[in-house]
């Protein structure tokens, strides 16, 4: 048998459960990546995702190579051209069999059910395999058989789960076909343009992600718990543009915390724990795209909240984009992503709450806006965060959370290390100035060239919570979500 194996958001050759079962049943090996920019930018990707997938891809060719897998890399510029080039590259390829990872979203999946009714009728195996995922998305319930609806029982019941099953390990690359070199087809041009990320910032390949996972292991993990939250440290493993293109597996990040710790996660480090809990999350947004496929759709989790009277305010939204809010902790989490493509979990929550509850604009356009720029741009996580800081997604407790931007800022980058650093025009202030400037005297205010916010905090704070009760309100009178 000769088996063709379909690469998407899963750019390794280790622990890549379609390419291992692939080469249990099959005696010769060809790789596929499809690109589609077309389809790309009907899902927001921007040029500094495109960029990084297209290099890992590049390296995964490499790899491959190394096993005597050739990578066949052709342009379908959309969902629905998959069918037909697939077809065509088995066909070219005298393959009998097509392996594949399966992917969750509502697109991904009509994607998948096209392509298996096309090639069920020229292939002996159309075989999509979990791997996504430590526990497939669908696999938790609660005990009356539903989707979970809220973190901490799903979490709850993961862990539970994790422990009967025993740890997963992660697979080994295959062993390699035969002498000669399995050569990759070259890249073509997505479209995309430059991208305003260092490629230097996020390298390239498996091999990279590996040494990254280890050396977070290693070094900081230990002190993830109360160094991961301060934007101006590298408290965090930075770790997630790897996961949301596949080039790194949620198993072989567990397996490194139990590695680093006797083989178990038993007596892990509050550290290691807290971690674990981030690839929870991962996991949890996961099945609620599969349990809920409305968020797929540009639909709240929660359908009353579709009515919430969200403000049309287009300069400043453009404002928020352009970090020139007048609100330095915002501001510098926004430049930081234009510059970048990466943006620190603590700020993403800022900015999203300030976006959401204090300029009161819909969630969809940050959720849109972060895609678009987001080097670690992965559609469950980001629709899941943005829906927990606009309060219309899973959460036991919704509206009450407004951030107050100046007191995160004090707490989480004291000595405004981040705001100096995307915010030079503050770089002179004192350390409690530079979190709110618009409450300097008026000449020393005046000598900024830095703009007065947008809004007064506590006015926002008020006018946003008015609108939830008023919603409240309508909802208990009967009057539903429309």
């Amino acid at each position: 048998m000769r088996a063709l194996v379909w690469f998407r958001s899963d750019l390794r050759v280790r622990d890549n459960t379609a390419l291992e079962e692939a080469s249990r049943a099959a005696q010769e090996l060809v790789a596929a990546f499809l690109v589609s920019p077309r389809q790309w930018r009907l899902h927001d990707w921007g040029a500094a995702k495109v960029d990084f997938v297209l290099r890992n891809v590049e390296a995964l060719g490499h790899s491959l190579g190394r096993l005597g897998i050739p990578l066949r890399v052709r342009l379908a510029s959309t969902f629905d051209d998959a069918p037909r080039v697939l077809s065509e590259l088995l066909r070219a390829e005298r393959c009998d069999a097509l392996f594949y990872n399966r992917e969750h979203e509502v697109n991904e999946l009509a994607r998948d059910r096209a392509v298996e009714r096309a090639l069920g009728e020229i292939c002996a195996i159309v075989r999509a395999c979990d791997d996504q995922t430590v526990l497939p998305p669908e696999r938790l319930r609660t005990g009356a058989g539903a989707f979970y609806r809220v973190f901490t029982p799903f979490a709850r019941a993961w862990h539970g789960e994790l422990h009967r099953q025993g740890l997963p390990r992660p697979l080994a690359a295959p062993e390699r076909r035969g002498s000669a070199s399995g050569a990759a087809d070259p890249l073509p041009d997505a479209g995309f343009g430059p991208t305003p990320v260092s490629a230097g910032s996020f390298g390239a390949g498996e091999r990279e992600a590996l040494a990254r996972l280890d050396r977070f292991v290693d070094e900081r993990i230990e002190r993830y718990d109360v160094e991961r939250d301060f934007p101006a440290n590298e408290g965090t493993s930075r770790l997630s543009p790897y996961l949301a293109c596949g080039v790194l597996s949620p198993r072989q990040c567990l397996a490194a915390v139990a590695d680093a710790n006797e083989g178990t996660l038993d007596g892990a480090s509050r550290g290691a724990l807290t971690w674990i809990k981030e690839l929870v999350w991962r996991e949890f947004y996961r099945h609620v795209l599969v349990g809920f496929p409305r968020v797929c759709r540009g639909r709240a989790f929660r359908p009353e909240t579709e009515r919430l009277p969200w403000r049309d305010d287009a300069a400043a939204f453009e404002r928020w984009c352009e970090g020139t809010t007048g609100v330095p902790i915002v501001d510098a989490g926004m430049r930081q992503l234009a510059r970048t493509g990466f943006m620190h979990n603590r700020l993403r929550m800022i900015v999203a709450m300030y976006l959401t509850k204090d300029l009161f604009i819909d969630w969809r356009k940050g959720e849109r806006w972060f895609m678009q720029h987001l080097v670690d741009g992965d559609f469950a996580n980001n629709n899941g965060g943005w829906q927990w800081s606009a309060s219309t997604g899973t959460d036991a407790a919704p509206y009450f959370r407004v951030f107050n931007p100046a007191s995160q800022s004090r707490r989480y980058d004291p000595r405004g290390e981040l705001i100096r650093a995307m915010c030079p025009e503050l770089a002179g202030l004192d350390d409690r100035s530079i979190h709110d400037p618009a409450r300097l005297p008026a000449e020393r205010r005046a000598k900024l060239d830095y703009p007065e916010p947008l809004v007064d905090h506590a006015a926002s704070r008020r006018r946003t919570l008015a609108a939830w009760r008023g919603l409240a309100s309508a909802t208990i009178r009967g009057g539903g979500p429309r």
